[in-house]
């Protein structure tokens, strides 16, 4: 069977008006849901975890609409058009981080936590320092997510509308902000939820229709399809073989194994993952939506693997890069071609709808970083760390009245009576520090209402700075984009969520020294390496600053934030305390006391 499909290009004319309909339709939806869940206004137990009331199923839907980003559907499928064999073993590493997931952390951070990364980390190092460098770390890996869902967006928009003009891309990127802001502002982490949920049904849909023509075209013949992919990708039988992409020079290999740590390592310290965990009652339920998320996730990326081989096949590797550099509009280009080809109603009908699709998944997964980056701000570094002042206090027992009243005044009345389950739950053993759960009556108190008013301002403002920095990005390849953002959260989030989940000698310098031990490599390391110059794809084309030879940071800034965590734990001045280690291992392994 040889592939004598034309080479198809976006449809054109009256052609966008079907297209466009569709992408109206998903936005309208998206919005009813939104104002739906907005209309219930609950405290921040509510904004930041959906009420805590989502099952299982339910929330693996949502884990897996959360994880498959633009990055899975457009990014994979594109790098495996483009590099064959070297593209699906960048499919694989995002898989086998899921187990990760299921084995070290999702257990043991939904017992331990309350509303993110730090609340774990606070419930033991009980530090305004920990909280502020949590939060930090968590807003600088959103943004870094959030900038490749929106050149996704950019990438797509572009590609529907025939034209490569910077202009459409811009406009695109600026509205899939506006709209994530929206999201996010009126019905938080509920709306968000039932967004994932819709998206992941749309996106596991569509994947399988579109698997299911190709196979048809094949006749079931994989080895026909792998032949027709290495024909048409311009390399031949290196195609199918490994080091088209990262086989080239020992230098490629090394950033080839830098960006597989990166994707095994990653995921366990993403904040809008570990904040999923949240949303469900008890850690049964989070570990059977780990499970549900993992297989979706499996089988979408089996279905992405015969993806971009049929984009190569019938589009062809040259086809899809003229589309777009990095091979973002494979997946919609190789609907065009099941459809009917360019042209056939059959054809724009398919691409139209993936497309709206494709689209759908990038509002979902902005929605849930920019939720993630909020609560890390208002909860962490607002609530946690800046507001939370220590109080000056005299010492001895004669002064303990005067503490308790400095404490009544501090906790609305309401909480009182709950004063030492809050601090049990996430907070950071100061008064008034964490949001509780409200008034017995379930009505948000004056600080929980401001917390959340907060987290909805810092929404928009990461929103704006997303905008900026997707702007100046669009020529990179969105999987890309997101194994910096892996990077980042393997060499900052990870190393001191594992250490305080499981060393006892672990301190609070520790923990600081391990989080700026990570962070700052990585995002120094990327900022000099040819990302960002000296290539004809970097971000600054025409500069050339950079020194570091790899594309992600992950072979060096990982070890260095578990290095940077170890040398702070065994200088710190004070010892770890073995009451608070016992209490996290305690509820850790069985949810007692559990928010």
């Amino acid at each position: 069977m040889r592939a004598a499909t034309p080479p198809p290009v976006a449809p054109t004319g009256d052609h966008h008006d079907l297209a466009i309909a569709l992408f109206a339709v998903i936005v309208l939806v998206t919005l009813a849901i939104t104002l739906l869940a907005g209309r219930r206004r609950g405290g921040a137990e509510d904004f930041y975890a959906g009420g805590r009331d989502f099952t299982p199923l339910q929330n693996g839907f949502a884990l897996s609409g959360d994880y498959l980003s633009a990055a899975s559907f457009l990014g994979v499928a594109g790098l495996i058009a483009l590099y064959g064999y070297d593209g699906v073993l960048y499919s694989i590493g995002f898989l086998v981080a899921w187990l990760v997931v299921l084995m070290l952390v999702a257990e043991l951070v939904r017992n331990a936590g309350r509303y993110t990364l730090a609340d774990v980390l606070a419930l033991r190092l009980r530090r305004r320092k920990v909280r502020a460098a949590a939060g930090g770390a968590s807003v600088v890996v959103t943004l870094f997510y959030l900038v490749a869902q929106m050149v996704g967006a950019g990438s797509l928009v572009a590609l529907l509308l025939g034209t490569n003009s910077a202009q459409a891309r811009t406009w695109t990127i600026v509205a899939v902000g506006g709209l994530m802001i929206v999201y996010v502002t009126v019905g938080g982490m509920r709306a968000t939820t039932w967004i994932q949920i819709v998206k992941a049904v749309l996106l596991v849909a569509g994947s399988v229709l579109l698997t299911v023509l190709l196979v048809v075209r094949f006749h079931g013949d994989v080895a026909e399809l792998m032949r027709q992919a290495a024909q048409h990708s311009g390399a031949g039988q290196r195609y199918l073989e490994p080091g088209l992409k990262y086989g080239k020079s020992f230098t490629s290999r090394l950033d080839f194994f830098s960006l597989g740590l990166a994707l095994v390592l990653g995921t366990a310290g993403l904040p809008h993952i570990l904040s999923r965990f949240y949303t469900v009652p008890t850690a049964r339920a989070a570990r059977r939506s780990t499970m549900w998320a993992i297989g979706l996730v499996g089988g979408f990326y089996l279905m992405a693997i015969a993806l971009g081989l049929g984009a190569t096949a019938l589009v062809g590797s040259a086809e899809v890069r003229h589309a777009n550099s990095a091979g973002n509009t494979a997946v919609p280009l190789l609907a065009l071609v099941l459809g009917g080809g360019n042209g056939s109603t059959g054809g724009v009908v398919l691409f139209a709808l993936i497309s709206a699709i494709a689209f759908a998944t990038i509002l979902a997964v902005v929605a849930g970083l920019t939720l993630a980056s909020s609560a890390a701000f208002a909860h962490d570094i607002w609530a946690g760390a800046w507001r939370c002042r220590p109080r000056r206090t005299g010492a001895g027992r004669g002064d303990r009245r005067s503490r308790a009243r400095g404490r009544r005044a501090v906790v609305p009345a309401s909480r009182r009576s709950r004063r030492a389950a809050v601090s049990r739950t996430g907070g950071d053993g100061r008064a008034g520090t964490g949001a509780g759960t409200g008034a017995a009556d379930g009505t948000p108190t004056v600080a929980e209402r401001e917390e959340v008013l907060v987290a909805r301002i810092a929404a928009v403002g990461i929103g704006a700075v997303a905008i900026v920095l997707s702007l100046f990005a669009q020529q990179l390849n969105v999987a890309f984009l997101v194994g910096l953002a892996f990077a980042v959260a393997a060499s900052a989030n990870l190393p001191v969520l594992l250490y305080s989940l499981f060393w006892r000698r672990f301190t609070a310098r520790g923990a600081v020294c391990s989080v700026y031990g990570g962070l700052i490599p990585a995002v120094v390391l990327v900022a000099f390496s040819p990302v960002v110059s000296g290539t004809k794809v970097a971000l600054f084309p025409g500069m050339d600053f950079h020194w570091f030879p790899l594309e992600n940071p992950g072979i060096v800034s990982i070890p260095l934030g578990f290095l940077a965590g170890w040398i702070g734990t065994l200088t710190s001045p004070e010892p770890a305390d073995p009451d608070r280690f016992a209490e996290l291992e305690v509820r850790s392994l069985t949810g007692a006391g559990a928010a």
